[in-house]
Parts: structure tokens; C-alpha cells; sequence
């Protein structure tokens, strides 16, 4: 019988009891913090982009949000990433430099 993989409702004990201490709605933080990370967006630019939305917040908000989740996401995700494998395998080029090949 093969399992099937069901979205994850539930966030790890560590990383709830911080986020329940926030003032601001979960989907917020976490969409500050992600957009940071991934597109690397200057807090002044997150913190503009979420007052077009209609949510103020100050870039100094955001930065304490990122410095506080990061670790915790890190470690976290960890657990879940998978390991490299052993063997390594490497293609090799030449290009002709000056009429030589190297």
C-alpha cells in the first residue's frame, strides 16, 4: 500500500511558541521573511511593498522577524533535506586559447 504525502498543518514546537508571541498575522511574517530570503528585497522595499497592501509595518519589524525566524526555519528544514550522494561526477571541456587546447 503506498502512503500518500499530506500537506503539513501543524508548525514545529519550537518555531510555534515564537510565532504565537508575534503581533502581526502569521501569513504576514512569513511572507516578509520569504520574499527577504528569496529575492533578496531590502527591508525598506519589503516594508513599502506591504504598505501598498494596505498592511503598515516598519523595516525594522521585518529585520527583527528575519533574525529571529531564519535560525529556526534553518534548523527546521534541515531535518527534511536530503543527503548528497557519494559519488561526484564532473564533465570536462576544452577550448581552444591562442591555438592551443586547454
Amino acid at each position: 500500500m503506498k502512503k500518500t504525502k499530506t500537506p503539513r498543518t501543524t508548525l514545529a514546537p519550537g518555531l510555534a511558541k515564537v510565532l504565537k508571541r508575534l503581533h502581526y498575522p502569521l501569513e504576514v511574517i512569513l511572507l516578509c521573511v520569504r520574499w527577504y530570503v528569496a529575492y533578496s528585497l531590502s527591508l525598506r522595499n519589503l516594508a513599502e511593498m506591504m504598505g501598498e497592501r494596505g498592511i503598515a509595518v516598519d523595516h525594522s519589524t521585518v529585520y527583527r522577524w528575519v533574525i529571529k525566524l531564519l535560525p529556526l526555519f534553518e534548523r527546521s528544514l534541515r531535518k527534511h533535506k536530503r543527503p548528497v550522494g557519494k559519488s561526484w561526477r564532473m564533465d570536462e571541456s576544452y577550448i581552444k586559447i591562442k591555438g592551443e587546447w586547454k
